[in-house]
């Protein structure tokens, strides 16, 4: 099952618009004024190492630039505690990975799109200090290494290092709400100052809530804060929740979420065993709402779905497959279409 850490991240940055303002927020500016952003839309798919799955994951958008040439943005999220020396291997093993499959899917193309690689970090334990170029992790001649170094491989990867932006440098990032709140929960949600914070932003947590989706936002960041914050932070975010909303208007919100976890553990000092039902009901709760867009976007685009079909989307507990299916549907004329299944 995917950690707290990775669900959130792809919640929230998983949807063009948030990814967009992250991705704006670190590319150089030349890039940024070459891409339409309209055009921005996320690709279905990982190439994470399944041994890493735990520690990372990985979102790949697609754009167009100005030009109308095609641009991919893969994006890295690191959730471990501690910089790995050797990103940027796996980074350039990653884009190998994912330039291949463009192959595959355009075998009639003579050229590679330009791709952007970005590690997304949030570690509690310092800033990033790994390097960002490949030909730095090699073994140089002490004589002449320019030369030599001419003759290795050169990839260089962005970072978005959280742990080294100021509080106000990210609240003043443009972007939705969520996407400025998330900011702030991963750069704070594993340290110490959490609780302290977390009244700070009670003016952010409310632009989140009035928004269209904002109640199923606002649970999506409580239940990451309760499941990585200390005891103080989860008390600090029992007491925001209660006060932006009342005690009445919390309870029917955490009952239609199925958060009496959340409340029971608030009222027994969070009990051991909470946090992994709050993961499970997250990771739940993910699942259906992916599977009723399916559903809702299929309808708007007026294919029938028998009831067999409908199940089948609805009890799905695998996110990939759920991913595939809604990027399918999109442009769906035939439910077979979206399904791979010529059979439905």
């Amino acid at each position: 099952m995917s950690g707290p850490h990775d669900l959130f991240v792809r919640y929230t940055f998983g949807h063009p618009e948030r990814a967009a303002a992250e991705l704006r927020a670190v590319l150089p500016a030349y890039v940024v004024s070459e891409v339409d952003w309209a055009s921005l839309r996320r690709e279905s798919g990982s190439v994470v190492d399944p041994e890493l799955r735990g520690t990372e994951s990985d979102l790949l958008f697609i754009a167009r630039l100005h030009s109308g040439h095609p641009v991919l943005l893969y994006v890295l999220l690191e959730h471990q505690s501690t910089v790995d020396p050797w990103m940027a291997l796996r980074m350039l093993r990653y884009v190998v990975r994912q330039l291949e499959r463009w192959r595959q899917e355009h075998p009639d193309s003579t050229v590679l799109p330009l791709i952007i690689p970005l590690v997304m970090y949030h570690g509690p334990e310092g800033t990033w200090t790994a390097p960002r170029r490949v030909e730095e992790l090699f073994w140089l001649p002490e004589h002449d290494p320019e030369r030599w170094r001419a003759l290795v491989p050169r990839f260089e990867y962005l970072v978005d290092d959280l742990t080294a932006e100021r509080e106000e440098a990210l609240k003043a990032r443009p972007g939705p709400p969520l996407a400025r709140l998330a900011w702030l929960t991963l750069r704070y949600g594993r340290s110490s100052e959490l609780a302290l914070k977390l009244p700070e932003w009670a003016a952010l947590f409310a632009q989140v809530q009035a928004g269209s989706q904002g109640a199923e936002q606002l649970i999506v960041v409580i239940r990451y804060l309760l499941l990585v914050g200390n005891e103080a932070a989860r008390e600090a975010t029992g007491r925001m929740l209660n006060s932006m909303l009342g005690q009445q208007r919390t309870e029917e919100l955490m009952r239609g979420w199925g958060e009496e976890l959340i409340e029971k553990g608030l009222q027994q000092g969070l009990e051991r065993g909470m946090a992994q039902g709050l993961e499970r009901g997250l990771a739940q709760g993910m699942l259906r709402g992916r599977a009723e867009d399916i559903l809702r976007i299929l309808a708007a685009r007026g294919v029938h779905v028998h009831e067999e079909a409908r199940q089948r989307i609805l009890t799905c507990t695998d996110m990939a497959t759920l991913e595939r299916w809604f990027d399918k549907s999109l442009n769906a004329t035939t439910l077979s279409a979206v399904l791979d299944d010529p059979a439905q």
